[in-house]
């Protein structure tokens, strides 16, 4: 029988825990003290209400919910004694089929994972995409989890018992998140693009305009055209993809839209991409619906953000702002080749880049979606969460030069070691970035090129990145982190030079488009959650001509990001396409 919520919504208490029975493992008391919290508006309002029963029951009944579960591929399976739902799931996984091999590993890591931290492995094996996760993808998470901090641990234990209860709820509501699926599969689809050197290790990256970066562009633009329905797709001289849906009057203006599509090195899936295929869902939804909006939609597959292959960053956003550099087009990357010679190879026009820039009269504004790059959604069990501002940030890439000398005749008070100053100033920073609130401070790079382990360090090349949620405390921390590496190197002898590349100016969202999604998340049943960004992104460049508002999507494995293990599931794809849904029918019915 298939569930509904007018049906939960009537049901008594008992019959409430009845109809429910099996969504957490041998725990009927989860669901009775969800039954106090209804009407649910949605599944979505159900799904969460299970979760903050858990939440708020405290340690112990955590705890026992965690060691009610069946060990994978355990004897409880061997034994054929798994209740229904977890013998569908080890079976969908092909656990039930496992070779000896196989069989005797999990075993072995079963007995390591419980004598360190006394419960069962617990690991939604239907994956994120509801499918199944392969028994090399189970192995793997299971061998990676071990080293965890048991506490940390125990969290994720329990994520991924509520990402079993989801998939279990869906079931029995016949619930198929076929937009979030969409998106997923587009993910999976785009990933299978990456640079030399990457691709055959089996990682992601894709760097301005190499070949797996103008396949990517492609690609988008396929799927606008063949699969979406936009009426005009380009690329244009940057690189960015641009698909443009049609209001009812062609003249009106257009609503903004998109995110990146290069990624770090051995990064993730939807960093930035997330951003493009959602809006991209929306414009489907409403081409096979033959609707068109009192609006336009514009969505812009931004083809550079994260400066990768050449020091300059929003390079495709910036074309849009009228903010591109010409002198960027002389940078070299790694291998020598000039920005503008990657530009000519590709076949694109640099002489139209000025042409890019937008009228902003002409746009209502710009929204982007996002993963959350962090661990916040996460631990507060949210799908989706509402950016208040964009921290600004400052990068520098900077160089000590010391002297190179013998690293066995060298005094240590006679030593002009280059990286020991570059150390001493990454504790600084560490240290200056924590004393103040919402300040962060990052070296990422740090290198000794041409390094021998019997060489004192001659030259160290480094990174800055210092970011904040107002420019005022940016600066303060920036002036410290300068001054502190002025007076390192006076001490110890060696000189430094510094290279400013990147300096964002903090980007409040705009009130009334930070409105509109938070309708858009109350109109889901979910509640609101604000947050600032840490990171920056597209909106950030935008927010300079234009007002604008970001949503965030929760990711798994912890929220982390700029990783392979960078993921969110089908459902919370889902919840996102339909907030933007949502979200164009409030400004449909604003300018109607």
């Amino acid at each position: 029988m298939t569930l509904t919520l007018p049906q939960l919504n009537a049901a008594t208490q008992a019959d409430f825990t009845a109809l429910l029975d099996g969504t957490y493992e041998h725990s009927p008391w989860i669901a009775e003290g969800a039954w106090a919290k209804r009407p649910f508006a949605s599944l979505a309002a159900l799904k969460l209400a299970l979760v903050q029963v858990l939440r708020d029951a405290g340690l112990e009944p955590q705890l026992a919910l965690i060691r009610a579960h069946p060990e994978l591929a355990g004897k409880a399976m061997v034994a054929k004694t798994l209740t229904a739902e977890s013998t569908h799931e080890q079976g969908k996984a092909g656990l039930t089929d496992c070779t000896p091999e196989e069989f005797a590993k999990i075993q072995r890591l079963n007995a390591d994972y419980n004598a360190r931290f006394g419960f069962p492995f617990i690991l939604a094996v239907r994956g994120p995409r509801g499918l199944g996760l392969s028994k090399a993808e189970i192995i793997a998470t299971f061998e990676r989890r071990l080293h965890n901090h048991p506490d940390f641990e125990r969290a994720e234990a329990l994520r991924n018992i509520h990402r079993i209860a989801e998939i279990r709820l869906n079931d029995k509501f016949g619930h198929s998140p076929e937009l979030g699926n969409l998106v997923w599969d587009w993910a999976e689809r785009l990933a299978t693009n990456s640079d030399p050197g990457y691709a055959e290790r089996g990682e992601l990256t894709v760097t301005y305009l190499t070949d797996a970066h103008r396949a990517c562009a492609q690609r988008l633009a396929h799927w606008m055209r063949a699969d979406c329905g936009f009426d005009e797709v380009e690329i244009d001289a940057v690189g960015n993809v641009v698909g443009v849906y049609h209001g009812s009057d062609r003249s009106a203006k257009r609503l903004l839209t998109g995110s990146h599509y290069d990624t770090v090195r051995n990064g993730g899936k939807y960093d930035g991409r997330l951003g493009i295929f959602v809006p991209m869902a929306c414009v489907r939804e409403l081409h096979r619906a033959g609707r068109r909006l009192p609006y336009g939609i514009e969505v812009v597959g931004f083809a550079e953000e994260e400066g990768q292959r050449y020091k300059a960053v929003f390079l495709g956003s910036g074309a849009l702002t009228g903010h591109f550099d010409p002198a960027w087009l002389d940078q070299k990357d790694a291998d020598g080749v000039t920005m503008r010679a990657a530009m000519e190879h590709a076949g694109l026009c640099i002489a139209d880049i000025p042409k890019l820039k937008r009228d902003a009269s002409r746009y209502l504004g710009f929204v982007e979606v996002h993963i959350e790059q962090g661990p916040v959604l996460n631990e507060m069990d949210l799908p989706l969460g509402i950016v208040t501002s964009i921290n600004g940030s400052v990068r520098y890439l900077g160089e000590v030069i010391g002297m190179a000398s013998h690293a066995g005749t060298t005094p240590m008070g006679r030593r002009r070691d280059a990286a020991a100053a570059v150390a001493e100033l990454a504790l600084y920073l560490e240290k200056r970035a924590a004393a103040e609130p919402d300040v962060v401070g990052t070296m990422g790079l740090l290198d000794v090129p041409g390094g021998s382990i019997n060489v004192v360090p001659g030259r160290c090349r480094f990174s800055l990145d210092i970011r904040a949620t107002t420019n005022a405390a940016r600066d303060r921390c920036t002036d410290d982190v300068l001054a502190e590496l002025r007076a390192i190197c006076a001490r110890r002898g060696v000189h430094h030079t510094l290279e400013e590349t990147v300096r964002a100016a903090a980007a409040p969202s705009a009130p009334a488009w930070q409105q509109r999604w938070e309708a858009a998340v109350q109109g889901l049943g979910l509640p609101i959650f604000r947050m600032p960004s840490g990171a920056g992104h597209d909106a950030m460049k935008l927010h300079e001509v234009m007002p604008q508002a970001m949503l965030f999507v929760r990711g798994l494995n912890a929220g982390i990001s700029h990783n392979p293990l960078e993921s969110t599931t089908n459902d919370d794809a889902d919840l996102s396409v339909r907030a933007f849904l949502h979200l164009l029918g409030q400004l449909d019915e604003e300018l109607s």
